[in-house]
């Protein structure tokens, strides 16, 4: 079996497994603490009468409130359980939900090919990619900006391997949330100090704007306080004279 299809078939067993309700997920924070202040950061930089692409959208949580920020949004999800739950929770049928493989840059030209221009929302997907996956995952970002797109790209800093140590060594051991993702070897894989950077340039972009802030969890510390991972985020274009995709 390859690396890819581990990588899939550990995410289809983690999402047929989670309910996919809201905040079910370790990560799957309310959109007021996620999506909703990196649209913030976004919205500065980018033409809100495009649509928004939610890249990795899992159970659809932060696609919901861009679709209330965006004339059209759509999630894109490796998992086909994912994708399931996504459109069961979209009650009001507000944003659509695709199976689709990042590294399949045939299929996201096709997905992009449809849309037309967009911006692209990326929380988190390129730490826990296989790091011969990160650029084809970059470049889908490029793909489906054009010219006119805006990406914002998050991801945990190597900092946040501390927190969820912490986390994970609890008295008790590890809350239920974070044994799941462990049992599917869900393991956050570091990005090097200026890896992103160099990932997103060379996909064809070019960084806007970019700053440091925390990943909000849906998990809370024995003190009752949340779970966050420090961040770095980046506003993003395709950069003047490049091809996008790279």
């Amino acid at each position: 079996m390859s690396a890819s299809e581990r990588y899939a078939r550990a995410w289809e067993g983690f999402w047929a497994e989670n309910t996919g309700e809201p905040g079910a997920p370790f990560w799957d924070a309310d959109a007021t603490l996620t999506a909703a202040p990196h649209t913030a950061l976004l919205a500065a930089h980018a033409d809100r009468t495009l649509p928004v692409v939610d890249l990795g959208c899992g159970n659809g949580t932060q696609t919901r409130y861009l679709a209330g920020q965006f004339p059209r949004a759509v999630g894109v999800d490796l998992s086909a359980s994912a994708v399931a739950h996504a459109r069961r929770a979209d009650r009001d049928a507000v944003a659509e939900f695709e199976q689709l493989d990042l590294t399949d840059l045939a299929g996201v030209r096709r997905l992009g090919e449809g849309l037309g221009e967009a911006n692209v929302y990326l929380r988190a997907v390129l730490h826990q990619s296989d790091p011969p996956a990160r650029p084809p995952v970059a470049a889908a970002v490029a793909l489906l900006l054009g010219r006119r797109g805006r990406g914002f790209v998050v991801e945990p800093t190597a900092a946040a391997k501390a927190v969820l140590q912490q986390v994970a060594e609890r008295p008790g051991g590890p809350p239920e949330k974070l044994r799941q993702v462990r049992r599917h070897q869900l393991r956050p894989a570091e990005v090097a100090p200026g890896e992103l950077p160099e990932l997103l340039r060379g996909a064809g972009l070019e960084i806007l704007d970019q700053g440091g802030t925390d990943l909000a969890m849906s998990e809370h510390h024995p003190d009752g306080t949340r779970v966050t991972l420090p961040a770095h985020w980046f506003v993003v274009a395709a950069a003047a004279g490049g091809r996008p995709g790279g």
